[in-house]
């Protein structure tokens, strides 16, 4: 039985009332990597019926560092379920599983920090095409808040997370690969400027079906965050994270943790970037870089994850 953390409840991982905000927005966020290919990658689809459009990313790691990416806002008029620009999300079980699929055209990047300038990378990159069938089941709490009209959030209003097992295909240049793995997935719904938030770093990893953490810091490195263990949630009350950056840039490419759980246990992450993609959103004159890495984790030098390291800056 997958316990429920919060004020949430297993409906919620349907959508909602369409809010009477400009830019409401209800997006859904899945990552997934296959430890045994060095293959990983990233679906988002965030419906801003308002606005007339969903924002939709795409992103596939190859194991030799390359990958496959899009980008679109594809038209829509509802906020009835997630199905826009080829991503559609189907809600299988509520709180348990999850099935995300892709068919459409990506760029093929042999090295993905061409997306440091994506008007080149879209001119210059050559295509492929991608199918994604993957099955999501749920192997840690589902955990996180609804929070209030009114409330002033601009960014996550209501929120929720989840670590999965993940299994399915993808199609890569017409044939199947296999992948099995583990990821996460979490929810968001209500007005969302992606310029409304500070700087923040995004920790994500799974070390098995019993073991996944997520910690959260300000731009500083200074935050929390949390453990699952099995159907379990270990606070982390205190994370610093300290990180090596390429050299003359905002992109990152290894950082350790020291984490202190309510507890008063002291644990240590080390993470290696095995590739990046630098993204970004602009909106009125702002532009907020979001710089994502597949990484390799290691936990207190004992054992060995996947997961995804996001930064974000104003």
């Amino acid at each position: 039985m997958v316990k429920i953390y919060g004020n949430l409840t297993a409906k919620d991982d349907y959508t909602h009332e369409l809010g009477p905000e400009e830019n409401f927005n209800e997006s859904v966020y899945f990552n997934f990597f296959d430890r045994a290919q060095n293959r990983g990658g990233v679906v988002r689809i965030g419906n801003r019926a308002n606005e007339g459009y969903a924002e939709m990313t795409v992103i596939v790691w190859n194991p030799d560092g390359s990958a496959l990416f899009n980008y679109a806002k594809p038209k829509i008029h509802h906020n009835n379920g997630w199905n826009a620009g080829g991503l559609k999300i189907s809600v299988i079980k509520p709180s348990e599983q999850i099935r995300t699929t892709f068919s459409g055209e990506v760029l093929s990047l042999a090295d993905p920090l061409i997306m440091k300038d994506p008007g080149t990378a879209f001119r210059m990159s050559p295509r492929a095409h991608l199918e994604i069938n993957l099955l999501h089941d749920a192997v840690g709490p589902l955990y996180g808040h609804v929070g209030e009209p009114g409330d002033g959030n601009q960014f996550a209003r209501s929120h929720s997370e989840q670590h999965m097992r993940v299994s399915g295909t993808l199609r890569l240049n017409g044939q199947d690969v296999p992948f099995s793995g583990h990821g996460l997935r979490d929810h968001s719904w209500g007005p969302r400027y992606w310029q409304a938030t500070p700087s923040y770093r995004w920790i994500t990893g799974n070390f098995g079906d019993d073991l996944g953490m997520i910690v959260r810091t300000n731009g500083e490195g200074i935050g929390g965050g949390l453990f699952h263990d099995g159907q379990d949630l270990i606070r982390i009350k205190h994370a610093k994270v300290v990180t090596e950056y390429q050299p003359g840039t905002s992109f990152h490419k290894s950082l350790r943790a020291e984490l202190e759980t309510e507890a008063g246990d002291k644990r240590i992450l080390e993470g290696r970037v095995m590739s990046f993609i630098p993204l970004r959103n602009r909106r009125a004159g702002a532009s907020t870089h979001v710089g994502e890495g597949m990484t390799e984790y290691t936990l207190d030098g004992e054992r060995t994850g996947y997961g995804l390291s996001e930064y974000l800056d104003q």
